[in-house]
């Protein structure tokens, strides 16, 4: 099945394309061999089967969402060169007026 140049011509306006003469004609080509698969595929007989979303299987990555504290303040600030026992302290770069 052939793509008119009318609806040729719609696909470039709704893809915001100017091609010239040239790639029009591939563009129709391409377009109509598209159309003729999709039409052959409509013809598979897909009575009983099931629609999904992909053919690969997925597993769920699933696990419980259980709060752990893996480490703790103090062990954090243990490797810091000076700390006021509760935030890392660092020299000033920004001088104030």
């Amino acid at each position: 099945m052939a793509i008119s140049a009318s609806e040729l011509n719609h696909l470039c306006h709704l893809a915001k394309l100017s091609p010239d003469e040239a790639t029009k004609e591939k563009l129709n080509k391409q377009l109509g061999g598209i159309v003729n698969y999709m039409d052959k595929l409509a013809e598979v007989n897909t009575d009983g089967i099931e629609p999904l979303y992909s053919p690969v299987i997925h597993t769920s990555a699933v696990r419980e969402d259980i709060a752990k504290v893996r480490q703790t303040a103090e062990s954090i600030l243990a490797n810091a060169p000076e700390t006021d026992g509760k935030y890392f302290i660092v020299p000033r770069i920004v001088e104030g007026k």
